[in-house]
Order: C-alpha cells, then sequence, then structure tokens
C-alpha cells in the first residue's frame, strides 16, 4: 500500500520574486467590487498575488509596480499606506 503524499502549492513572490509555499505567504486582493484587501485566509474571491510577510518585499512591489499590474489597477498612496499598515500589523503577531 502506497503512502499518498500531498503536494503543497506554491507561489511566487511578487516583492523578492522567490516561489515559497502558499501558506508562507500573504495574499492581496482586488475584489470583484475593485477593493484591494489583505486577505489573511487566502479564499476571498477576486484577482489576487502573493507576498512574503515583510515590509521590504512590499516596497520592492510598490516600487516597481507589480502589485498594480497584477491586481489590474492603479494603486493610489493612500492605499499604498492602507496596505502598509495592515501587513506590519500581520508580521508583529
Amino acid at each position: 500500500m502506497a503512502v499518498r503524499v500531498r503536494k503543497v502549492p506554491q507561489r511566487t513572490c511578487i516583492g523578492c520574486n522567490e516561489i515559497k509555499n502558499k501558506n508562507e505567504l500573504i495574499r492581496i486582493v482586488r475584489t470583484p467590487e475593485s477593493d484591494v484587501l489583505v486577505d489573511f485566509t487566502g479564499k476571498k474571491s477576486g484577482r489576487g498575488c502573493y507576498i512574503c510577510p515583510c515590509l521590504d518585499c512590499l516596497e520592492k512591489a510598490f516600487r516597481g509596480n507589480y502589485l498594480g499590474i497584477k491586481l489590474g489597477i492603479s494603486i493610489a498612496p493612500e492605499l499604498k499606506e492602507k496596505l502598509k499598515m495592515e501587513l506590519g500589523a500581520a508580521i508583529l503577531k
């Protein structure tokens, strides 16, 4: 009887471009209502991308406009600050 090994899903961080296990990354999602949220559950509907739980990767994603490109929207300065605060709070937990 063979032991069945579950494949761990992997995703690429948009900041550092490293491939990591999905559960090590945080998902940022653009909902169908065009809201941009940090999705800690990874299950919200909408267009999503993944980022490492560090502010350096978020800064790189903003600098190269990778976040806006992946989500298909332009990122306003207020939204950048909101995402930094939410991600910063998640890192400190």
